[in-house]
């Protein structure tokens, strides 16, 4: 039995103030499993909300949080090939990846290939399968359909430009300010608004002949989102997959008035109806898209230990800063 160095929390809160590194024992992987050892994590907002407990109702307590990373195979259980020993993957979709040795099953876990960074690989899961799925399957983008996001320099926004130009959608990026409107442009977005600005409304029915964007994608909440919704046409989407305001929308009563369809996304749902053939071969696309420099993530803006995650949190959240993801290492 081995120990691990791992994060906890046992209340809801400021993630500054209810982390707690500690150490725990690792059982043995059981049947079908692997054991893996973290290289990299990413500090993504999908793995501060549930600490400040905005899924409760789902979340026990204590829990580890982390939802991706990559790492290398330590130990397999009986039953899984003594070869996965020694190759990196991401264990994903199982236990919190912010320790040590997380144990993950052998089907899920996706093999890493050698041309892949560990920062790449890392962070291949969040942001780009969400993209990657909204975009072909959930809204089945069509070349030359408007696709509106807001958050537009988030990381999921730099993924969606560079998808624009991948499945030949038109992307207009809105943003609060010009910090990021040459990189979007430069990575596949048809236009750039700044909404502190410039008028958007105006611009959208303008480049679309006064019809609206097919779609968009909310990753705010609150009175942008709801200002989205008025610029797609009618029978149009809107998929809501954050809440960065941390003000919710009345989603219903913006259906009545604009006759939107408003989808809300969470990827374990998808997760939970894929099929594990599915699972990998959309991680094989995403990973064939990285070899062929079709698809790029910014390099890391700092990596720090998991005894150092209180400050990486810090610098994670750090506002008005045009970097890369803060990471937890080893």
């Amino acid at each position: 039995m081995l120990d691990s160095t791992c994060i906890q929390f046992h209340e809801f809160g400021d993630p500054q103030k209810v982390l707690q590194v500690i150490r725990k024992r690792i059982e043995p992987p059981a049947s079908g499993e692997l054991l893996v050892q973290m290289l990299h994590r990413p500090i993504n907002p999908s793995d501060l909300l549930p600490i400040r407990g905005a899924y409760a109702h789902r979340i026990p307590l204590p829990s580890i949080p982390g939802y991706e990373g990559v790492g290398v195979v330590v130990e397999v259980g009986s039953s899984v090939s003594t070869q996965w020993i020694g190759r990196r993957v991401l264990p994903l979709r199982g236990e919190g990846t912010w320790q040590e040795l997380v144990k993950t099953s052998a089907e899920l876990a996706v093999p890493v290939p050698d041309f892949l960074e560990d920062y790449i690989a890392a962070q291949l899961y969040i942001n780009p399968l969400t993209a990657w799925i909204l975009s072909t399957e959930v809204l089945a983008l069509q070349p030359d359909n408007v696709l509106l996001v807001n958050a537009g320099g988030s990381a999921i926004g730099r993924i969606f430009a560079q998808l624009a130009r991948i499945l030949g959608f038109k992307l207009v990026a809105l943003t609060r300010n010009d910090r990021y409107t040459e990189e979007l442009l430069q990575l596949g977005a048809t236009h750039v608004i700044n909404t502190a600005e410039m008028p958007v409304h105006s611009i959208v029915m303008d480049m679309t002949h006064g019809k609206g964007a097919k779609a968009a994608i909310d990753s705010i909440g609150g009175q942008e989102g709801s200002d989205l919704a008025s610029m797609v046409q009618p029978g149009g989407s809107v998929v809501t997959i954050g809440l960065l305001s941390g003000q919710p929308v009345n989603w219903a009563e913006v259906t009545r008035n604009t006759g939107v369809h408003v989808k809300l996304f969470h990827l374990r749902h998808w997760n939970e109806q894929a099929s594990v053939q599915k699972w990998q071969d959309t991680f094989q696309v995403l990973m064939e898209l990285v070899r062929e420099q079709r698809l790029a993530f910014r390099t890391p803006a700092a990596y720090f230990d998991l005894d150092q995650v209180c400050e990486a949190v810090q610098v994670a959240e750090s506002s008005g800063r045009n970097i890369g993801k803060v990471f937890l290492s080893r």
